[in-house]
């Protein structure tokens, strides 16, 4: 089951997990995923190792968390970080090409900013940015090619920043038909190239790795009439967060609402806006479907693995929101996470903590390849088979910055979830008892077990991978012993210990 399978890697941007009827929205339109997971496995804890684009695709390429790699923040609102990934980087399709597969990626690349995805041996168009590239040339072509008209754009939504400036786009009305979506474009190139793999493995044996990845559902919303009015924003129920009073939280979280302007639109606006998101996932779920199709009429479904996931969650408007950036809530760190290989069980529901990181390790060994570079991935294959294996009970995640430096480090469990933010107050909540993440427990003294054990749980996994991160805590915080002299002077450290056990009254005498 596992040696050289071909491949359908799909991936949507800044995705919420409640958008799909699989995961319980009763207004979605997504049969196609709804289908992959009902003929799959749905992952329902399954997190990004950053809620941030080029960290979380870099680490999906490395393997590697995004410490690690280093590669940390989107070159557009890069912050001082390095901005490529080193000569040298092991890559999953460079390896794939290493044993013989076709690798070929159309769509969101941002992946750095000079190397381009052909630099790590992928086939397709180069289309750079965080958004739809509708001045492309290809998609132009493309457009040209078909008698399609051009992008243009009406009714337009956004708030009124602080300044009385207008807020960044949300969402507009596209004047194009759905065959001229730079979505529908994406899937029809997809398509082609599905096309010409499917030849080469049928007549030389040429097995094929193959992603789409889409810029949406990423804000601004830009949709047709059929989708931008698919769904009732009188059906839409808003989330329960959009309560959030910023009390006993991190003050960035207040700015960063008064930067998405949430304050100055009605609540009407927040429904639509939500609204249109849903309507947003159904054109892709529309599209994915036509390569699905293809791949059907191709004959090629019993022989290739199927992935869909995302780089990342969406506020759109929860805890006062849009985006993502420095809060991490599960509205951008849980995403959805289908998997579906030939002749495993089907209808599998799983409820460890996975991350997109372990996609690496997973497309890995589907191909048969020592998957040790990935040191931070592990394969899902397991869970997929519906076997009962040893599995983390708790996940780490880390953030480090967007607009401006901003380090996070979150664990969680099943029941807690604790960030900390050195700069700031840190956050506890109880998931159990406050599933929107909307009341701060960390300073509530019955929490205090709960916290020390948290914090010197998060501090011994930092530690272990090597995430410097942990120096911070040791000073800051109660981790409980430590085996080093945590201030790093270097010039003491033989008597660290004995000077420790002569503290007296907050001081220590030696």
């Amino acid at each position: 089951m596992t040696q050289r399978r071909n491949i359908l890697f799909f991936m949507t941007d800044q995705h919420r997990v409640d958008t799909l009827g699989a995961y319980g929205n009763p207004h979605a339109a997504t049969p196609v995923l709804d289908e992959l997971a009902a003929t799959g496995t749905r992952f329902d804890r399954w997190y990004t190792p950053s809620a941030i684009c080029t960290p979380a695709r870099a680490s999906l390429l490395t393997g590697q968390a995004p410490f690690r790699h280093k590669l940390l923040a989107n070159n557009e609102r890069n912050v001082g970080y390095i901005e490529d990934l080193p000569d040298g980087q092991f890559s999953f399709s460079q390896a794939l090409r290493g044993v013989g597969y076709n690798t070929g990626l159309i769509g969101k690349w941002h992946v750095g900013t000079h190397k381009v995805a052909a630099d790590f041996g992928f086939d397709g168009p180069d289309l750079p940015g965080w958004h739809n590239p509708v001045e492309n040339e290809d998609y132009l072509r493309y457009l040209e090619e078909n008698g399609l008209p051009p992008y243009q754009i009406s009714d337009r939504i956004r708030g009124t920043l602080p300044n009385g400036g207008p807020g960044n786009l949300l969402a507009a009305r596209l004047h194009q038909p759905e065959e001229a979506t730079f979505e529908y474009y994406l899937a029809t190139r997809t398509i082609e190239m599905l096309e010409r793999y499917a030849d080469e493995y049928r007549e030389g044996g040429i097995p094929f790795f193959l992603a789409l990845h889409f810029f949406g559902p990423h804000l601004p919303y830009i949709l047709p009439d059929e989708y931008f009015d698919m769904v009732d924003p009188e059906l839409v129920e808003l989330p329960k967060s959009i309560a959030e009073n910023f009390h006993g939280k991190p003050p960035v979280q207040r700015n960063y609402s008064a930067h998405w302007t949430f304050d100055t639109m009605p609540i009407e606006t927040t429904r639509k806006l939500i609204a249109v998101y849903w309507g947003y996932v159904a054109l892709i779920d529309k599209q994915i479907g036509r390569v699905m199709d293809a791949a059907r009429m191709l004959g090629l479904i019993d022989e290739t693995a199927v992935f869909f996931t995302c780089d990342h969650g969406e506020f759109t408007g929860s805890h006062r929101l849009h985006d993502k950036g420095p809060a991490m809530y599960e509205d951008i760190y849980r995403t959805p996470g289908l998997v579906r290989i030939p002749g495993a069980p089907e209808g599998v529901v799983r409820d460890e903590f996975v991350s997109l990181l372990d996609c690496t390790a997973t497309i890995l060994e589907l191909a048969g390849v020592d998957a040790a570079p990935a040191v931070d991935s592990r394969s899902l294959i397991p869970l997929v088979g519906a076997e009962e294996v040893p599995w983390a009970d708790d996940i780490v995640c880390e953030f480090h910055g967007h607009h401006f430096p901003y380090p996070q480090r979150m664990l969680r469990e099943r029941r807690y979830k604790l960030v900390v933010n050195p700069d700031s107050v840190n956050e506890l909540y109880d998931l159990d008892v406050d599933p929107d993440e909307l009341m701060n427990v960390y300073e509530h003294p019955e929490m205090e077990p709960v916290r020390r054990r948290m914090m010197g749980s998060l501090y011994r996994q930092l530690r272990d991978r090597g995430d410097k991160f942990y120096h911070w805590m040791t000073t800051m915080y109660d981790v409980g012993e430590v085996d080093y002299d945590p201030t790093q002077s270097g010039l003491d450290e033989s008597t660290y210990s004995a000077a420790t056990d002569g503290a007296v009254g907050g001081a220590v005498v030696s």
